[in-house]
């Protein structure tokens, strides 16, 4: 399969947000591999032969129960550029919620795509998927993460105090959500 047959999950003005397919190997372990994504990861980059096994699992993963992650690409329409990944995470299929996760390329932050791509990915969560909640857990110190929830109107429902350990080190954890009625109520005036 080629980038050109990877199915198509969702687009926007600017993205594209599609399956992995393996030629996307090379650009996705480069970002993939800097200590800084992992920062607020709570884990340290994986070797790189972790890296290519969890990348080629990653290809045809199921997603339909719990536990199972839908992991997209996001491409930069303009030139077919890997900006980042996003992903859904069947959290509990009884009670329709899934977890939101997504991360960046440092080469093209700052310029809204992971906000663009969480907006897609939330609404693609409601609307074929038929999630009732979306929610995601986040370093309290990731202020870039933060923002892009809060730009796109999710509540704060948790701060747990040191919920998370890594090196020693006693990490805070936001909890943030949105409902499907919530998210249906603000489609018109979500951030862009």
């Amino acid at each position: 399969m080629t980038s050109n047959d990877a199915e198509l999950l969702a687009s926007t003005d600017r993205l594209v947000l599609r399956r992995f397919v393996p030629e996307d190997f090379v650009a996705y372990s480069a970002y993939r591999s800097l200590p800084e994504i992992y920062r607020f990861l709570y884990r340290d980059p994986p070797s790189p032969e972790e890296m290519r096994e969890r990348f080629d699992t990653s290809l045809n993963s199921p997603f339909s129960e719990d536990g199972d992650t839908l992991r997209c690409a996001v491409i930069r329409r303009e030139d077919g550029a890997l900006v980042g990944d996003v992903s859904l995470t069947f959290a509990n299929k009884a009670a329709l919620q899934a977890e939101l996760g997504y991360t960046s390329n440092p080469a093209y932050a700052r310029k809204g795509y992971a906000t663009e791509a969480a907006e897609a990915m939330i609404t693609l969560s409601f609307e074929k998927f038929g999630f009732r909640r979306i929610f995601a857990r986040l370093d309290a110190k990731n202020a870039g993460s933060i923002g892009v929830v809060e730009r796109l109107g999710l509540r704060r429902e948790a701060l747990l105090i040191e919920s998370d350990r890594f090196n020693g080190i006693w990490g805070d954890e936001c909890v943030y959500a949105v409902l499907s009625r919530e998210w249906a109520a603000r489609a018109p005036n979500r951030a862009r």
